[in-house]
């Protein structure tokens, strides 16, 4: 049972007394428990107690413990496939030629390298609002660098993560213009970008090298001489309707409590089936966030190919992990703990929520443009920033992230939705909350009530109003592509 406020010793509750303070969001045991018994929660195993634990205790790391559960993986035993919407919902987007759809259209200055990370910022910051007054459809001019690209081996994982990610922003829908820029000898070629993925320059796609142009000044002067060219062109692109189809809409958490698996992803999951519903896409992510939940996840794969393929993943992890002398319940971080939640057992099963009850239609590699409608998975780590880099990356042009104990986060090209598990943290930092779901709890909304509620904003963010996170200008600095490998 989960303490929906804080509780004085001897309190009674459904018939069971507190034997200690219970912080709110925190379990209380209802029956006797000896050491090595399971402790579940959402009906499935979440940890095993460290001791004798009885009923009216306080369950959390002093006397639960995190270890494998051993679960024997099904596929494709719990599909549940979502009725196609009787109405086709609308938004307006910004169709691009290639026929895909925006919801924003920014014009991005990309860099190769860190290298050539100072100069890709100085010729985004040149455009000022007052320099693109001129040009009102345009969202702005935004530099994505990052701290890699070189150093690192020319194969692999993390090589190909990168330039995935180069890719996926160079194609990025959200974006109109897009302006790579690189050192010239990094191992990150721009060169070889283009002829891996068949990008051609063109008028809204331009490359160059500060050591070909001659130094940092020249290249910024260049690269702002470019985007000036670019501006009346991607001012040029209007929205016009869409179907909700069209939308790709990335599934994230951070920040979470003991109320992210009761309330708001739960909520996210209905919008998410909401949006499958209409033939549109959700992508789930973060890897070891879903581990000790894998197993409900290959239930509903569509066949036994994508469950495996995401038992692939988490195994890889396993690996990953135990070759760095770290562990999978490195996971709930403190935060997470304060907030109630225990082991990655239980953070997990909460935040699968997010993905809703239809099918398993698609898993696939960090970054790796997302092909399939209905409800995906993506791999990527935990870590929030990393992971929105790669689902963007994929494709999302949507973000939609729940949080409990609070963030700060934001993004572009695709902005940030942020949902609140808690009404007391929503109230708190109501300047980055767009939705309250702590209002299931205080008030007795139904999941569904504030899933289509979710769901509503997201049409409504997707043609044009701005989100917290981009009111308050977030989004420059949370671009982090996820370094796999050696950095030699």
């Amino acid at each position: 049972m989960i303490a929906t406020r804080s509780l004085e010793q001897g309190t009674e509750i459904e018939s069971v007394v507190t034997n200690g303070r219970i912080p709110s969001g925190h379990k209380v045991a209802t029956t006797a428990l000896n050491a090595g018994d399971p402790v579940r929660k959402y009906a499935q195993i979440i940890g095993y107690a460290s001791q004798q634990i009885q009923p009216g205790d306080h369950v959390h790391t002093h006397n639960m413990t995190f270890r494998d559960t051993g679960v024997r993986y099904e596929f494709s035993t719990d599909l549940h496939p979502i009725a196609p919407a009787t109405a086709i919902d609308t938004f307006m987007g910004y169709r691009r030629e290639n026929g895909k759809v925006g919801t924003r259209n920014y014009i991005a200055v990309v860099t190769t390298v860190n290298c050539s990370a100072t100069a890709a910022r100085m010729i985004a910051d040149h455009f000022t609002p007052e320099k693109l007054s001129d040009f009102p459809n345009v969202d702005g001019v935004a530099a994505f660098v990052h701290g890699t690209g070189c150093g690192m081996a020319d194969s692999g994982d993390g090589f190909e993560a990168l330039q995935r990610v180069m890719w996926g922003y160079a194609k990025h829908p959200n974006h109109a213009a897009v302006l790579m820029v690189g050192l010239g000898c990094e191992m990150n070629q721009i060169e070889w970008i283009l002829d891996a993925y068949g990008l051609k320059q063109s008028p809204t796609f331009q490359t160059m090298n500060i050591q070909n142009v001659a130094g940092l000044r020249r290249t910024v002067d260049m690269g702002i001489r470019k985007v000036e060219e670019m501006l009346p062109l991607a001012s040029e692109a209007v929205r016009t309707k869409a179907p909700v189809s069209e939308l790709m809409v990335a599934l994230q958490c951070g920040g979470s409590d003991a109320w992210s698996g009761v309330t708001a992803n739960p909520a996210l999951g209905h919008a998410c089936d909401l949006l499958v519903s209409q033939g549109a896409t959700g992508v789930l992510a973060e890897t070891p966030e879903i581990y000790g939940a894998e197993h409900l996840l290959t239930r509903r794969a569509v066949d036994a190919a994508t469950g495996e393929k995401l038992i692939g993943l988490v195994d890889w992890w396993r690996d990953y992990t135990a070759r760095n002398n770290g562990s999978m319940d490195n996971n709930p971080s403190p935060g997470n703990k304060k907030g109630g939640l225990t082991t990655i057992l239980e953070k997990s099963l909460g935040a699968a929520a997010k993905g809703g009850t239809s099918p398993l239609t698609g898993v696939y590699k960090y970054a790796e443009p997302v092909t399939a409608k209905g409800f995906t998975f993506m791999d990527s780590p935990g870590y929030d920033p990393a992971s929105v880099t790669g689902q963007i990356a994929a494709g999302c042009n949507l973000v939609c992230f729940t949080t409990g104990r609070g963030s700060a986060f934001g993004s572009k090209p695709a902005p940030t939705l942020k949902i609140a598990t808690n009404s007391e943290m929503a109230h708190r930092m109501s300047d980055d909350m767009d939705i309250d779901a702590g209002d299931i709890l205080t008030k007795g909304t139904s999941v569904e009530e504030k899933g289509r509620e979710i769901y509503q904003m997201l049409l409504r963010v997707a043609s044009g109003e701005k989100t917290k996170s981009e009111a308050q200008g977030l989004g420059d600095y949370e671009f982090v592509p996820w370094q796999i490998g050696a950095v030699m």
